[in-house]
């Protein structure tokens, strides 16, 4: 309960700080930005990174890999009430012991989902960050004793902070999962944040994710620094840190520290959130 809270607050916080700002992209910006939006994009991040563990013995056993695949498609632009948008979202993560004899996968993360979004805006009709409202599955695809699921229904709200400061929130409410995994959410909690710090607009940015569960210190602290070397694609090569629980499904419980460098093709989903905002 008091991690729902915490969030709830988050939630109303974020609401607040976004009407300190006054996006330059107007209401009726945005929705020439939808009308001409592609059918297929990139959900979230699709990347590749290897790297080790900095809590074990290096070993083939404890290096690894780790990939994601993720995009959307748009189903409706703003065609449903108050200015609305239907799409779904398909997210695939895999962990790859590439480095082991045959190089077997350990585990892949499959996360389908519908979701519905809405552009909020401030009072002087400015973009002031985007909700999303979705409901996801998440599951290993494994059977017996190594199944692991769960369902949320989730809401989602993104705005710029400052001109190098985007802020995002999400909070959720899980959904038959006790059969798998009846303890999920003492690693995962209600919800997780989301900072992203540009030091280079466009060039060289930090991404901090926390995420806490809801018994003793449980939950997860990512960091990510990503540079692009070449202005002409959208591909960063990355740093990556994570620290805590549920980095995969079939052992949430665990807790890693992994240190893993590679490249992303990262999501423009947010980008007219970049626009630089003007203090009311």
């Amino acid at each position: 309960m008091k991690n729902r809270v915490c969030f709830l607050l988050l939630i109303i916080f974020t609401f607040t700080m976004s009407e300190a700002y006054s996006q330059r992209l107007s209401r009726e910006k945005i929705n020439d930005t939808l009308e001409k939006m592609p059918v297929f994009s990139i959900h979230k991040d699709n990347y590749f990174v290897t790297g080790i563990s900095t809590s074990e013995e290096i070993s083939s056993e404890t290096a690894d890999a780790k990939y994601q695949i993720s995009f959307k498609a748009l189903l409706t632009r703003n065609t449903l009430p108050f200015d609305t948008h239907l799409f779904l979202t398909y997210t695939q993560k895999a962990f790859w012991n590439i480095y082991k004899f045959s190089s077997p996968f350990q585990e892949i993360n499959f996360k389908p989902g519908i979701a519905l979004g809405k552009p909020i805006y401030n009072r002087k009709n400015h973009l002031a960050g985007m909700a999303y409202l979705q409901v996801e599955h998440e599951s290993n695809g494994r059977d017996s004793i190594y199944s692991r699921s769960w369902n949320r229904i989730s809401l989602g709200y993104h705005t710029a902070l400052s001109k190098k400061i985007l802020l995002s929130v999400k909070a959720w409410i899980p959904f038959k999962y006790k059969k798998d995994n009846p303890d999920l959410l003492e690693y995962v909690g209600y919800g997780k944040l989301n900072l992203t710090y540009n030091f280079i607009p466009n060039k060289l940015l930090l991404d901090l994710m926390l995420l806490k569960g809801t018994k003793d210190w449980n939950g997860t602290v990512r960091t990510r620094l990503m540079y692009k070397p070449f202005n002409s694609s959208n591909i960063y090569l990355m740093m990556e840190w994570f620290k805590g629980n549920s980095e995969s499904l079939l052992n949430y419980e665990e807790n890693r520290s992994m240190i893993r460098a590679g490249f992303v093709l990262k999501s423009d989903e947010l980008n007219f959130l970049k626009s630089l905002p003007d203090v009311l």
